[in-house]
C-alpha cells in the first residue's frame, strides 16, 4: 500500500497487550527489540515495550498509516497471541520522540509504581484500563531515563 500524504501529518498513538507464545529467554526479547528498533527507524514509529511474566505491554506512536500497517504486522506475529487493543488515539506531539523502542521490565524498585496502576500484585496487563497502561509507561519510562532503548 503506497503511502498518502493526506495522512502524513496525522500522528496516532496505539497501545495493546498480547502473551507471548513461548517462554521468551532474553536472547529473544533482544532479538524482538532490534527487529522493532528498525522497523521503527524506517517507518517514523517511536514507542515503549514492558514486558514481565511472558506478557507484553506496548504503545506505539507514529504516522497514522504506518501505525495500521504495524497493526496488521503485529496481529499476524506468531511470536504471540490473545493482542487486545487497549486504546488507539490521534496525538499533537510524541511522548516518545527519541526512543525508536524504549523497553524496560517491572522490577522490585518499579514495583510501588505497578501497584499504582494496577489491580493486582502481579503484573497483569490485561487488566489494566487505557489511562492506567498510560500512566505506567510513563512513569516507568520517566524512572529509567531517556538512555534506555
Amino acid at each position: 500500500m503506497p503511502k498518502t500524504t493526506s495522512d502524513a501529518h496525522i500522528l496516532v498513538n496505539m497501545t495493546y497487550v498480547s502473551r507471548a507464545t513461548s517462554d521468551v529467554d532474553a536472547k529473544e526479547l533482544g532479538e524482538i527489540l532490534q527487529e522493532a528498533q528498525d522497523n521503527n527507524a524506517a517507518n517514523g514509529i517511536t514507542g515503549m515495550l514492558i514486558f514481565h511474566n511472558n506478557y507484553f505491554l506496548q504503545t506505539i506512536e507514529g504516522p497514522r498509516a504506518q501505525i495500521n500497517r504495524l497493526l496488521y504486522a503485529l496481529m499476524a506475529d506468531k511470536r504471540h497471541h490473545d493482542v487486545q487493543l487497549l486504546e488507539a488515539r490521534e496525538l499533537k506531539y510524541r511522548e516518545w520522540p527519541k526512543w525508536l523502542m524504549s523497553y524496560t521490565s517491572p522490577s522490585e524498585a518499579a514495583a510501588a509504581i505497578h501497584i499504582k496502576y494496577s489491580t493486582t500484585v502481579e503484573f497483569n496487563p490485561y487488566l489494566l484500563s487505557a489511562e492506567s497502561a498510560r500512566g505506567l509507561m510513563i512513569e516507568l519510562s520517566s524512572q529509567s531515563g531517556e538512555a534506555t532503548v
